[in-house]
């Protein structure tokens, strides 16, 4: 593999700080589908978004009752090779910030420590209207008990605790308030789609793309704008990009590199070069 990866190992000595912008790729050995195809369309209905979810009750229903199904594999799910390996990249110095789309935390779960989870946490709830926050966990242990047998509708996984529910019907499923004011509104603490990303996360991770040697995409299409625009800052300040991704991107353009080659091996491959001593 290291053959393989040659241009990319080379890419990391040369620019041996990098900002790593990750993707749904990093998250398939964990067994958490990813959105996209190789081309980069959808492989199924596009997720929430923010008006729907906030605007019209029964697309709450939908989304609790999905995501009753869909959590066991969010919960259950461990990190991968491609987590490991970044985990491994940071202890060694050669990661400035490792800026994550993915909600599943399991950045955090591999022993990385210089995150930020761009798009927020699928493992906590927010109340909408008194912002008081809870576990996931608890939620489910709502969910379960006001919508008894609701878990056992077959299901096919689907991104981010979501499950392929057809042919039912919602309008019974009892969404719970918030516990703590009794009244709120309960919404996922991530970014739906159409929602801004809150302006201290992007300020941030600008700040860490500034610091670092180039950027690293692994495992994202770059389809949304969030990362995408990441890319074009990279590319506005003469930073080097490199992307690991079986497919194309909306940066192939900017791009100085790219290892058409699994994610979860390439890391681990890099990760293992540069901890070896170079030869000259």
């Amino acid at each position: 593999m290291q053959d393989a990866i040659a241009p990319l190992i080379a890419f990391a000595h040369r620019h041996p700080r990098l900002l790593v912008l990750t993707g749904a790729g990093c998250s398939t050995d964990s067994g958490i589908p990813d959105y996209r195809d190789a081309q980069g369309q959808w492989k199924r209905a596009p997720p929430m978004t923010y008006q729907a979810f906030t605007g019209d009750a029964h697309s709450r229903q939908r989304y609790w009752a999905r995501s009753l199904i869909g959590w066991a594999v969010m919960r259950a799910a461990r990190p991968g090779p491609a987590h490991r390996a970044l985990a491994r990249l940071e202890s060694a110095g050669h990661v400035e910030l490792l800026l994550t789309q993915n909600v599943d935390g399991l950045h955090h779960a591999a022993g990385s420590r210089r995150v930020i989870d761009l798009h927020g946490r699928i493992d906590t709830v927010v109340c909408l209207a008194c912002r008081a926050r809870l576990p996931r966990a608890d939620l489910q242990a709502l969910l379960h008990a006001r919508n008894p047998g609701w878990q056992h509708h077959p299901a096919a996984t689907a991104p981010d605790g979501d499950a392929d529910l057809d042919g039912l019907d919602f309008s019974h499923f009892d969404v719970p308030p918030c516990p703590a004011c009794g009244h709120g509104m309960l919404k996922p603490d991530v970014v739906f789609f159409g929602e801004n990303v809150p302006r201290e996360r992007v300020d941030a991770a600008l700040a860490a793309l500034h610091r670092a040697d180039a950027l690293l995409v692994a495992g994202s299409s770059l389809m949304v704008y969030s990362g995408y625009r990441f890319a074009q800052a990279a590319a506005a300040a003469g930073k080097p990009i490199a992307a690991i991704n079986l497919g194309r991107t909306r940066a192939d353009e900017l791009l100085a590199l790219k290892v058409e080659r699994p994610v979860g091996a390439s890391l681990q491959a890099l990760a293992e070069a540069l901890a070896m001593p170079r030869t000259s």
